[in-house]
């Protein structure tokens, strides 16, 4: 008799511990989606759509920075908070490029920059080659091209180049 009560207790606590994670999480999620349904909400379908967009292009730009070995790492916690802070400003820089194109119902560009974004483009492009795509096992490049585009430190430039001129360029 004293087992069962011993497992019965065993067993109602960790349900309660499971339901009271479970709430928990289940909080958080709910807050996070009144505010992103708030956002929608009052800011419109074109800038939701826009904040979709941005979290991609956020988590891409996350994806390849080159420079996660300067954040601090002393505790979890505080990696973890630089990490969301950083993904933040991916996100929220994206969000400022899409918001003009997403919202627009036209937008100018001089022909200097389609230059520009053409030349910005083809470098991501290759850049995007280089460290993505074996091409390097298919086709030999110059060291000229290997010193601009080889380095993972310039893939996070030239990932980033077309966004950069896009939020200069583009009005």
């Amino acid at each position: 008799m004293h087992n069962t009560i011993i497992q019965t207790q065993a067993f109602a606590t960790h349900a309660l511990s499971w339901l009271m994670s479970f709430t928990s999480d289940f909080f958080i999620a709910l807050i996070l989606f009144a505010i992103v349904f708030a956002l929608a909400y009052y800011q419109g379908r074109g800038r939701f759509i826009a904040l979709i967009l941005s979290l991609y292009v956020g988590y891409a730009f996350y994806m390849v920075f080159p420079f996660m070995s300067f954040i601090p790492t002393s505790s979890a916690v505080v990696t973890l908070v630089a990490d969301i802070i950083l993904f933040a400003v991916f996100v929220f820089i994206s969000y400022s490029i899409l918001n003009r194109v997403v919202m627009s119902d036209s937008f100018l560009i001089s022909t200097f920059g389609i230059v520009i974004l053409s030349l910005c483009i083809t470098g991501f492009l290759l850049a995007f080659a280089y460290h993505v795509f074996p091409v390097r096992s298919v086709y030999t490049f110059t060291h000229a091209t290997d010193a601009i585009f080889a380095a993972k430190t310039y893939f996070f430039w030239w990932f980033t180049a077309p966004a950069v001129g896009l939020f200069f360029l583009v009005r």
